[in-house]
């Protein structure tokens, strides 16, 4: 039987945000077409005409036009990126949907809309809301309506248009220790693509992206974000079509295997999250915060003061022993942390790197009556107790792999091939995640632990599952559902999200988490750069960020106690050094810089943040309620001036026609000189009563700033008067 070309009346679907819409051409017999994401359209706007009928078809093609649609699908006219690549056992691999079925969720807000292709037998559920903050969240789950196996090898969780003037893709490389590295390449005809195959979300290829239009600033300006909400292997790519127009596909990258669907069965993609805004990337990164503190998972419903921690990693690494630990304890209290964390080396058989990950009880010789002696201790301090773990690791050198040598991810046939000495445990085998959840439940419910540092040291490699197929995207499944088990039986308790450091970063991971560990560098110069990549996507308040030793254990550089401090500050603050061993001018200081944290954490972690670039190796942040009425300016010098005269701090968020109050914030007892080449009568002022200046002048022409040395930190608080 001859099949027949879509051709049913067009239905218009529009979706508006407060500042952004996006709109389909939806028709009875085919996928919807884009025909807009941007900037937002009034009510009741709409093309007003089907696509097809404005585009008169260019020479040498096929007789019916094939726009890009919510859905791409390979082998019957489309020929760029598909969103789909299937077959069965090499059969059925070109796909086009010939029903389409919308279910309105909440009427111009979100949208779920059902493809059915009659002849691969086929169902694709593609699911679009688009939210108050103009945060767009795509899904896609596709259906098995055959009578023989399916194999996927592609499925985009979503399809989205970019407008032809868009101009540059920004996006994250990175390794470990030098995380979040900003990359800027150019959108041409060619195609840009980016690929994770490291079994985590990874140091190196952060699953997002933001793509600006010509003109675009950090306030200005047109700019689309786009982030998978997934913790395993990802791609994405832009392709420019021959429309003139850019699509963007996000989706998991799936290994051989992974995507075959039995009859009846659905594979279901993650979450992207996307936005656009017309307030250039400061108002993306503001989308993308609102959306991730609407689902954080707090305890108790609501997130509390963040409090100041002491990770005891770098002060003692493996060599943990109660008496030690104890006085490091005692003396984090005294300079006002109050959540001590003891780390790596509490367990079993462990005194370096090469044994006992999977034994999770208490070493024997460190600590021969457990550990509530020591929990006791910090408790009695006024402190709350945390702990890490890494339960996806085994090491070879453990009773757990000597029992169950089997548990590892491994391939029959292959070399075991081992990373920090360790192998990965497949969490996915009920029994495996059975004994991980009774060993961490145990100690969680003999002893009041409030936070569990979980960290993930390796990438995956041989991951092959007991029957031999592959389990990437299992592995990650089963960690959300071990992480969500734990949660549910100890609702108090928060879980931090470390791999490495920054390895595991990632909105999905952030459904089960409170904090992420941004880098395993504390180096403040470095964290500069990585803390500024990671606020375009996530708020600072689960931001982990530390006052480290110096010199620093990852790249050798020593920094001032000032700059180490003030670096930290906006994030949620943290020690990890032997306080013990300061200096009594330096415990002096890192307390005031604790009691300053504490005074001002409340408007550090609520409302927006704002970033910024000042020229001559200056760059800046400042964080404030949504009017900035109240703001508080962090400027970085990172390098020497190049300049006679420093250059001012332009603060385009303020309100023209106000006046503000300018003070500068420094730490009790701090020099209020340090750092600076000379003074003058405007920065005596500002460390005074203050001066009051115009908002537009503070806007447009800027604060002055002091002429300092590099690696110094000036902080100020502008409050409208």
């Amino acid at each position: 039987m001859k099949a027949t070309l879509p051709s049913a009346p067009a239905e218009f679907v529009v979706l508006h945000g407060r500042h952004s819409s996006l709109v389909l051409e939806a028709h009875a017999d085919e996928a919807p077409i884009w025909r807009y994401w941007g900037p937002r359209l009034p009510d009741g706007a709409t093309p007003g005409a089907a696509l097809r009928s404005t585009r008169p078809l260019p020479s040498f093609m096929l007789d019916f036009d094939q726009p890009l649609t919510l859905a791409p699908s390979f082998g019957v006219g489309w020929f760029g990126q598909s969103a789909l690549l299937a077959h069965r056992d090499g059969r059925d691999f070109a796909q086009a949907f010939d029903r389409c079925e919308l279910d309105w969720i909440v009427p111009a807000r979100s949208v779920r809309v059902r493809l059915t292709d009659s002849v691969a037998r086929l169902q694709l559920a593609v699911s679009l809301s688009l939210d108050e903050h103009d945060v767009l969240i795509v899904k896609s789950a596709l259906t098995n309506a055959g009578d023989a196996t399916l194999d996927v090898q592609w499925l985009a969780a979503g399809t989205l248009p970019l407008p032809g003037r868009a101009d540059t893709v920004r996006s994250y490389a990175g390794q470990h220790v030098h995380e979040f590295m900003l990359q800027v390449d150019a959108l041409s005809r060619s195609t840009w693509r980016r690929e994770n195959r490291r079994g985590r979300t990874s140091h190196d290829c952060f699953p997002g992206a933001v793509v600006t239009t010509p003109g675009a600033t950090e306030d200005a300006g047109l700019v689309f974000g786009a982030h998978l909400a997934w913790s395993g292997n990802h791609q994405q790519s832009i392709e420019w079509l021959h429309d003139a127009q850019y699509q963007w596909q996000l989706g998991e990258w799936l290994a051989p295997g992974e995507g075959r669907l039995a009859p009846g069965a659905t594979l279901e993609t993650p979450e992207i999250v996307a936005s656009c805004s017309t307030a250039g990337l400061n108002g993306l990164a503001a989308n993308f915060h609102a959306e991730l503190r609407a689902r954080l998972n707090w305890p108790g419903g609501a997130m509390r003061p963040r409090p100041v921690h002491l990770n005891t990693w770098e002060g003692f690494y493996f060599d943990v022993h109660p008496g030690p630990v104890k006085e490091l304890a005692t003396a984090a209290a005294a300079v006002g942390v109050e959540r001590f964390v003891l780390d790596d080396g509490w367990f079993h058989g462990r005194h370096h790197d090469r044994a006992a990950l999977g034994d999770w009880w208490p070493d024997e010789s460190k600590f021969p009556h457990g550990l509530g002696e020591l929990i006791a201790h910090v408790e009695a301090l006024g402190m709350e107790f945390g702990i890490w773990f890494e339960p996806e690791m085994v090491n070879p050198d453990s009773e757990l792999n000597r029992a169950h040598p089997d548990w590892a991810l491994q391939l029959d046939g292959r070399p075991v091939l081992t990373a920090r000495n360790q192998l990965v445990l497949d969490i996915s085998r009920p029994e495996a995640s059975e004994y991980l959840f009774g060993k961490i439940d145990a100690l969680l419910r003999a002893h009041p632990i409030r936070y569990i540092k979980w960290d993930h040291n390796r990438d995956l490699t041989t991951a092959g599952l007991a029957g031999g197929l592959p389990g990437y995207r299992a592995q990650v499944h089963a960690v959300y559902a071990l992480m969500a088990r734990l949660r549910a039986a100890h609702p108090e308790v928060e879980i931090e999200s470390c791999s490495g450091g920054g390895g595991r970063i990632d909105f999905a991971v952030l459904r089960h988490t409170h904090r992420v560990w941004t880098s395993d560098c504390i180096d403040a110069l470095s964290r500069v750069a990585i803390q500024r990549g990671y606020l375009q996507f996530f708020p600072p308040e689960v931001m982990g960020a530390h006052v480290g030793t110096a010199p620093s254990h990852t790249t050798g550089r020593s920094q001032d106690m000032a700059f180490r401090a003030a670096v930290a500050l906006p994030g949620h603050l943290g020690v990890e050094l032997d306080v013990r061993h300061l200096p009594e001018r330096e415990t002096a200081e890192l307390r005031a810089w604790i009691q300053l944290y504490k005074d001002l954490r409340d408007r550090l972690h609520h409302g927006r943040v704002w970033q910024g670039d000042a020229g001559d190796g200056l760059v800046w942040q400042a964080h404030g309620d949504e009017d900035a009425a109240d703001v508080l300016a962090l400027v970085y010098r990172s390098v020497p001036s190049s300049h006679r005269y420093t250059p001012t701090l332009r603060l385009p968020m303020l309100e023209a026609n106000a006046r503000y109050l300018v003070t500068q914030v420094l730490p009790e007892g701090a020099d209020p000189k340090a750092g600076t080449h000379s003074g003058s009568a405007f920065f005596e002022a500002l460390r005074g009563e203050g001066v009051t200046l115009d908002g537009a002048w503070l806007a447009q022409a800027g604060l002055p700033l002091p002429r300092a040395l590099a690696e110094t930190a000036f902080i100020v608080r502008l409050r409208k008067v």
